[in-house]
């Protein structure tokens, strides 16, 4: 790293730092709010590998580089369908400090597998397989979590007063988070036709981080605005005589409205 940048980033530090110390230290104490949002959020997935393990069928094989999309479902509209089809998130979180809070975190994502040219490797009925398969539902392959991936995190909450009327009309937050949580899919598949059984099922594990701004009015509702990066490994996913393993990466984008019920001053 060159001094110049290096002297840049401590600059930076010294006017950021202090701002935030300031911002903690010049507002009134919001300590024992609890708060709960819903809201809505987009999707973009990392490219993955999707390991098949059928032992029934002695087959052993990976599909390289796998693409897949969300589908939000709240672009198609709101008001004509159950408020759970569309892509829906839920926060329910306790400040126990005015500072520090605690998060029950949970996104219902959508992850199709794209129609493709898709290369897989390994053995299939017992046989090598080097080949590459058009992955389309007329062709006997899909792979939904379509009725969720289902991100669950339990997050720790950090926040920043950024701003406050004096008659607390309008508070500004920001709120870093960070956990770890089950998913919880819905498995939902055919490989080379066959279908599974779909279900819901536990499928492994995730963790996330999320950066959010939160804006409070007259106290007890709020809006907020979040980016959240995550990464789940899904195992022992229900297939056809066997099972599925997989890890990708998600990028999302989430706007929630809230209720916010205010601590007991003391």
């Amino acid at each position: 790293m060159s001094n110049s940048r290096r002297n840049a980033i401590i600059a930076i530090a010294f006017l950021v730092v202090p701002f935030f110390v300031a911002a903690q230290s010049k507002y009134p104490s919001h300590k024992g709010e609890f708060y709960f949002s819903w809201g809505y959020n987009k999707e973009w997935y990392t490219q993955s590998n999707l390991h098949i393990v059928q032992p029934e069928l002695n087959s052993d094989y990976t599909f390289k580089g796998i693409r897949a999309h969300d589908h939000p479902g709240w672009d198609e509209g709101l008001f004509n369908r159950a408020l759970t089809i569309p892509q829906y998130n839920y926060r329910i979180g306790y400040f126990f400090k005015d500072d520090l809070g605690i998060e029950i975190n949970f996104d219902h994502t959508k992850y199709i597998i794209d129609h493709q040219d898709a290369h897989r490797t390994g053995k299939k009925d017992g046989k090598p397989l080097d080949e590459t398969i058009k992955w389309n539902e007329e062709n006997g392959f899909y792979y939904f979590l379509n009725n969720g991936a289902n991100f669950l995190l339990f997050n720790i909450v950090k926040r920043w007063h950024l701003y406050e009327q004096s008659n607390q009309k309008v508070r500004i937050d920001m709120l870093g988070k960070a956990g770890v949580g089950p998913v919880v899919p819905h498995v939902d598949n055919q490989l080379d036709g066959f279908s599974n059984n779909p279900d819901f099922q536990i499928g492994g594990w995730n963790l996330g981080v999320e950066q959010a701004i939160r804006a409070t009015f007259y106290k007890y509702v709020y809006l907020e605005f979040a980016h959240k990066i995550d990464y789940a490994r899904y195992g022992h996913l229900n297939i056809y005589k066997g099972e599925a393993h997989q890890a990708f990466g998600t990028y999302e984008l989430i706007l929630n409205l809230g209720v916010n019920i205010p601590g007991k001053k003391k």
